[in-house]
């Protein structure tokens, strides 16, 4: 994994928010709720090997696995796609509008 300078992370955000913008307001609710289900998942694993074994450690390393799984699957929260889409708008990406982003908000 390279290491990017704050400049470059912002742009790669900037550039995140533009491509969720332009995807279907189908596609971004099916993403947040396989993700929200991933997580759910996640959270339940991990309490029930918290209660199970008695040690807090075990459920709080299992929890962030749903992290990784959101990740490798390509899926994306609600919650980022509220924060990426207006930083494009900020950044007046071409194509990116206020109608586009409440249509993609829902």
């Amino acid at each position: 994994m390279a290491y990017l300078a704050p400049p470059e992370f912002v742009t790669k955000m900037v550039d995140a928010g533009e491509s969720k913008v332009f995807m279907s307001t189908k596609d971004t609710l099916i993403r947040s709720y396989m993700a929200g289900a991933i997580l759910a998942l996640a959270a339940v694993f991990a309490i029930t090997i918290n209660v199970n074994t008695g040690q807090p450690l075990a459920g709080a390393v299992l929890f962030p696995v749903g992290f990784v799984l959101l990740y490798l699957l390509g899926f994306d929260l609600l919650t980022g796609v509220f924060m990426l889409v207006p930083l494009a708008l900020i950044d007046k990406r071409p194509g990116v509008t206020v109608g586009g982003m409440l249509r993609n908000w829902g």
